[in-house]
């Protein structure tokens, strides 16, 4: 009975002794979990520290720090052997061995309704300090090489050891050198850069003088080669061979602002510089230049965004196939060391066999996959490429010529006459632009625009006046020309305020050229027949102020515009007069110099009159006469 059990308990701890002897016993029995502590679980990852044993630092700084096994500190295990110490104290308390079983139940069963408190917590912080200070205290490691030791294996991978350790000992040996060795290596790399540099230079100046006379221009230029230099530096990481993604960005992007050409000269230019300074072998050079030549041969004209994944595709692939050719070639595998498409060989056997051809194999797709990579970047940087060097590929040139714009259906809307004439010239300016190889969407969305100042002033230009009656009757022949000369300016402004880019202002400005008003200057001269030096005098009155034309679109657009105005005052337009017509008109801005900066060719001046000759014929081709129109003519 609980009775007989209680008043057994209270008779065996009747003296002080026992009882003291009995406090002793639990005392000694928690003594060790007091010292060393208790958790339920580690807080810590295995990479923090040892899932085995732990440190325990006291709460006081009288203890020592001391290590201790995780299995007699977490609270699961420690359970059971605490029941098992407390028992063992009982048993050797001077008490019957009934009275030891009654007491050691209870305390057992007092033991099981409770949980033991958690006593120890995971520090990081200190952690992290004691984890830097054992790296601290670790010290350099140095491996000693004697002359004549193989740095590597033939025959073998390198591994990025190797090459840490042959990049070392290539930079000891470059200090190691004379004063003479350094000063002919400084020379010869001067050498190659000057004639790089005067290569360049006079490419820009024979054939893209327009570069040299815009500095914006030539430093956007510079800047992006200076940029696409250091990114080559930063991506050539052997973990990352990235050198050929700038590198066909920057060929794609001259490109895509001037033309192939330049654009395979400046990038060659940049990855041989990079090259020389990097030490890179020819057969990665060759890579490079694979990647630059397909790039921006492929490249073209741009009337879609999936135009530049193509171009990336297709750089992709001409790479593949270089990097296999040129691996087979010299024995040697590219790629990033820490990219594996292929898994592991491990037998030396399955080495000699395939562990060439996997490896080369991958870097090819790698490096493949950095030309598709250039392709798919391009298409978010190309609003970039546009904005850095102020030009427009077909995709804005595009949305630019749509007939929803606001311009043009302002245009439409007040000078319905120049509206038509703009169209009709865009036409015949496209045609023409085909025929010599030059950009006509460029030359078509240009006429659209190249009259909107003539919006402000509509009744004032023939096309839409609507009676025999003109306005110019009213006027001074001097101040008529100030009126049709002001819609250059004029058409500038308006282009300005709604944002054209400024290769539509140039078609705008160019147009006329400094052509002189014909008309008015005659009516001019009639009235100072008398007095021909004052004539001599106003004639510059008379001009339009320019500039002339200063590309081959422009050229095209300022012999386009005069033919399809003048060729509405024929009065039989018979393709014998037209074709005289064009031809005239030709050779008079010929002789006015209004074509020496546009770099058009006679033989190009002579292929655009016949397709502007032919575009008119068809225009005013003859219809045959329905039954009933020749006696209602």
């Amino acid at each position: 009975p609980a009775e007989e059990v209680f008043g057994a308990f209270r008779d065996s701890f009747s003296e002080d002794m026992k009882l003291v002897g009995f406090a002793r016993a639990i005392e000694r029995a928690f003594q060790q979990l007091e010292k060393d502590g208790l958790l339920e679980n580690l807080d810590h990852q295995l990479e923090d520290g040892s899932q085995m044993t732990i440190l325990v630092y006291p709460s006081t700084r009288s203890e020592k720090v001391h290590q201790v096994n995780v299995n007699k500190v977490r609270i699961a295990e420690v359970t059971g052997s605490l029941a098992s110490s407390v028992v063992q104290g009982i048993e050797d308390l001077p008490i019957s061995k009934l009275q030891s079983a009654y007491v050691s139940a209870l305390v057992n069963q007092w033991l099981e309704g409770r949980t033991l408190p958690v006593t120890l917590t995971f520090d990081k912080a200190r952690t992290e300090d004691e984890y830097q200070k054992a790296v601290d205290r670790v010290g350099e490691a140095r491996l000693t090489y004697q002359p004549g030791d193989r740095l590597a294996e033939g025959g073998k991978p390198l591994t990025d050891q190797d090459l840490e350790l042959l990049r070392h000992e290539y930079k000891f040996q470059t200090e190691q050198a004379g004063w003479g060795k350094m000063v002919s290596c400084s020379l010869a790399f001067f050498g190659l850069y000057l004639s790089l540099c005067i290569l360049c230079g006079s490419y820009i100046y024979f054939h893209e003088p327009r570069i040299l006379n815009d500095f914006r221009r030539l430093t956007t230029i510079l800047s992006l080669a200076v940029i696409t230099g250091s990114l080559m530096y930063v991506a050539s990481r052997d973990s990352w061979r990235l050198e050929l993604v700038p590198i066909v960005l920057f060929a794609m992007a001259i490109t895509i602002a001037y033309h192939r050409e330049l654009g395979l000269l400046l990038a060659a230019a940049v990855s041989l510089v990079y090259a020389v300074s990097q030490g890179v072998v020819l057969a990665e050079w060759l890579i490079l230049i694979a990647a630059i030549a397909s790039s921006a041969l492929i490249l073209g004209r741009i009337r879609s965004r999936t135009k530049l994944i193509y171009v990336g595709l297709g750089t992709g692939f001409v790479v593949f196939l270089t990097t296999l050719g040129v691996g087979s070639l010299v024995g040697q595998m590219f790629g990033a060391s820490d990219v594996s498409i292929f898994a592991p060989v491990e037998s030396l056997e399955m080495i000699t066999q395939f562990s060439f051809a996997s490896g080369l194999l991958q870097g090819a797709l790698w490096f493949a996959g950095c030309g598709v990579l250039a392709g798919f970047l391009m298409t978010g940087l190309l609003p970039v490429v546009e904005w850095l060097f102020d030009v427009q590929t077909d995709i804005s040139l595009l949305e630019l010529g749509d007939a929803a714009h606001p311009l043009l259906q302002e245009l439409s809307r007040r000078a319905p006459g120049t509206y038509n004439h703009s169209m009709n010239v865009a036409s015949i300016g496209e045609a023409a632009a085909d025929a010599i190889g030059a950009n006509s969407l460029l030359v078509r969305v240009g006429a659209y625009f190249h009259d909107i100042g003539k919006m402000l002033k509509p009744g004032y230009f023939v096309e839409n006046q609507k009676s025999d009656a003109s306005l110019h009757e009213a006027l001074f022949p001097s101040m008529s020309s100030l009126v049709i000369i002001a819609h250059v300016k004029d058409g500038k402004d308006l282009a300005d305020y709604y944002n054209l880019p400024q290769s539509i202002i140039d078609f705008i400005e160019q147009h006329h050229g400094t052509t002189l008003v014909e008309f008015f200057y005659s009516e001019q001269t009639k009235r100072k027949e008398d007095d021909p030096e004052s004539v001599a005098r106003d004639e510059a009155n008379f001009r339009y102020p320019g500039p002339k034309p200063q590309s081959r679109e422009a050229g095209i657009m300022m012999l386009a515009d005069a033919v399809e105005s003048a060729s509405r005052s024929l009065d039989d337009p018979t393709p014998a007069r037209i074709e005289n017509l064009v031809h005239e008109i030709a050779s008079h801005r010929l002789k006015d110099e209004q074509f020496d900066d546009c770099g058009l060719t006679l033989q190009e001046l002579k292929a655009i009159e016949h397709s502007l000759f032919e575009s008119l014929a068809a225009v005013f081709h003859s219809r045959i006469k329905y039954p009933g129109q020749e006696q209602t003519a």
